[in-house]
């Protein structure tokens, strides 16, 4: 089998999977980072063969390989300058996201404010425990 064309069409397939192609360029304005995220779809088929003509009048033989590839833009980190913490990043979706995707982008909100109340009252029963313990 001529491994040729398999080459080529791999190498050409790495070409498009570049990282600054699935991840992309990030942007920099005076108070934030932009970060464009991508998904791909990749696809790849060879083969080869060879025979005779009927009575085994004349032969041949031949190979090829083909792929394909698609990437489509989904989303765009935004990182704040100078916000620390979950609060300075945020995900904007790019398309309409599933019915999964989008449950869970309306529960990260209220996960942090459980996470921040549960931590303010640790604080307040620990100073609470303290003052007793003085007292």
């Amino acid at each position: 089998m001529d491994v040729e064309p398999i080459k080529t069409t791999v190498d050409e397939l790495l070409k498009v999977l570049a990282t600054e192609n699935v991840i992309g360029e990030t942007i920099e304005t005076e108070d934030k980072i932009l970060i464009p995220v991508t998904k791909f779809g990749m696809a790849f088929g060879a083969g080869s063969g060879e025979g005779n003509g009927p009575a085994n009048q004349g032969g041949g033989k031949g190979s090829g390989a083909g792929g394909g590839a698609g990437i489509e833009p989904i989303a765009m980190v935004v990182v704040f300058k100078g916000v620390e913490g979950p609060e300075g990043v945020r995900v904007m979706h790019l398309t309409a996201p599933s019915h999964i995707g989008r449950a869970i982008s309306e529960a990260v909100p209220a996960v942090i404010d459980l996470m921040k109340e549960s931590k303010e009252t640790v604080k307040d029963l620990t100073k609470e425990e303290k003052k007793e313990e003085t007292e």
